[in-house]
């Protein structure tokens, strides 16, 4: 049997499973775009703001007061008009200044205006000049960034109507298991699902998008129907990576046709984590049915993989100061831990099955087979939901 690929090997396989297969971008109009990333630069193609305006309202006035008031657009050295805070300033004639007096600085008698503070207007106060924010050409926001309001806002302020984002890849889940019940207690010998409640939202912060989902059981006909008829770029499945007679995720990718590129990772938990490419191009991540050797495996195997597919990425890895930790001869070991005044500290709660030091973590400690001495520095991943709130993933 070929030996299991490297934890660190996987997720470069992963990664190039992803890239391969890249999506193109897609546009969007600028209401559809917050929490997407951007596929191009964002280059305007006017001065912001493109024309002069005034900053207050008031009267716009030409020259050294006191000012005619007149109603044309363009008033002539004496001269002067109202004017609301963004209207058009017109470009000076004669040579003359223009300036803006504010409303509460000003007083009209007679039709003609005064300056009633002794040092207002100076030539140009309160009018806002083009380009002051951005010169035509400029680059205002960077392929790759993550839009929020502001930057669709600055989009439509540069008169873009849609704007070119990455691909979101869609992903359909299947979980195996006769053991698991969808609500209420479990009786002995059944569990709580730990998936379907939670999947969805997590792939979404991974950087895909659910499109479907399918409960099946534990059986090999149902697994090979499950995944070939799941209509997604991206397979994730739960459960049924073992090699017991009740897991028959590997036969099915086999019977279909698969082409297996990481049949077992030497990891710790999630060792049974594969990964497969369907004849039709369609990528598979088969995840372990214990919940924390999931979760673990989907932040450090599918994340890669789906931030490839949209043309992005995959987060690094990140330097913190590591606790003493054993290693295992021959795994990595992967386990949540919280940061403490800059310092490491692993869960307690880190068996396969336990969700509760995952819950509360910082993030998931990259231990090498080697171990880890106190202080030393180590690797770590983020968990998405400190990176990518809930409410902000993407559409």
């Amino acid at each position: 049997m070929t030996a299991r690929p490297s934890w660190l090997h996987a997720r470069d396989i992963a990664a190039a499973a992803g890239a391969s297969a890249a999506l193109a971008p897609e546009y969007v109009p600028l209401d559809r775009a917050v929490g997407r990333r951007l596929a191009d630069d964002l280059v305007t193609p006017i001065d912001l703001p493109h024309f002069a305006s005034a900053a207050m309202d008031g009267w716009l006035v030409v020259g050294d007061g006191p000012w005619e008031l007149v109603a044309v657009e363009a008033p002539a050295p004496g001269q002067a008009r109202t004017i609301v805070t963004g209207a058009h300033v017109p470009a000076p004639t004669d040579g003359a200044h223009l300036a803006v007096l504010r409303s509460e600085s000003g007083a009209v008698e007679g039709g003609v205006l005064r300056s009633t503070v002794a040092d207002e207007p100076r030539p140009g106060h309160h009018i806002r000049l083009p380009a002051t924010e951005a010169e035509r050409g400029e680059l205002l926001i960077a392929s790759g960034t993550r839009l929020n309001p502001a930057h669709v806002a600055l989009a439509a302020a540069t008169g873009a109507d849609e704007l070119a984002v990455q691909a979101v890849p869609t992903v359909a889940l299947v979980f195996t298991g006769d053991e698991v019940i969808e609500s209420g207690l479990p009786a002995a010998g059944r569990v709580r699902d730990s998936f379907g409640v939670q999947f969805p939202a997590l792939i979404g912060m991974l950087g895909g998008r659910v499109v479907g989902a399918a409960r099946i059981p534990d059986h090999h006909d149902d697994t090979v129907a499950a995944l070939r008829d799941a209509r997604a770029e991206v397979i994730v499945t739960t459960g049924g990576t073992g090699g017991s007679s009740a897991d028959h995720v590997r036969a099915a990718l086999l019977e279909l046709g698969a082409r297996l590129l990481v049949d077992g990772v030497a990891m710790r938990p999630g060792g049974p984590t594969r990964i497969a490419e369907l004849p039709d191009g369609r990528l598979v991540v088969a995840l372990p049915g214990n919940p924390l050797a999931a979760m673990i495996s989907a932040i450090t195997l599918v994340e890669p993989l789906l931030a490839q597919l949209a043309g992005r990425e995959p987060v690094a890895p990140r330097v913190v100061r590591g606790p003493a930790a054993e290693g295992r001869a021959g795994s990595t070991v992967l386990v949540p831990y919280s940061d403490v005044h800059g310092r490491a500290v692993v869960a307690a709660w880190r068996g396969a099955a336990m969700l509760r030091g995952l819950a509360g973590a910082t993030g998931i400690l990259v231990v090498p087979p080697e171990g880890l001495r106190e202080g030393e520095d180590a690797e770590s991943l983020p968990v998405p939901w400190l990176v990518l709130p809930v409410s902000a993933v993407e559409n």
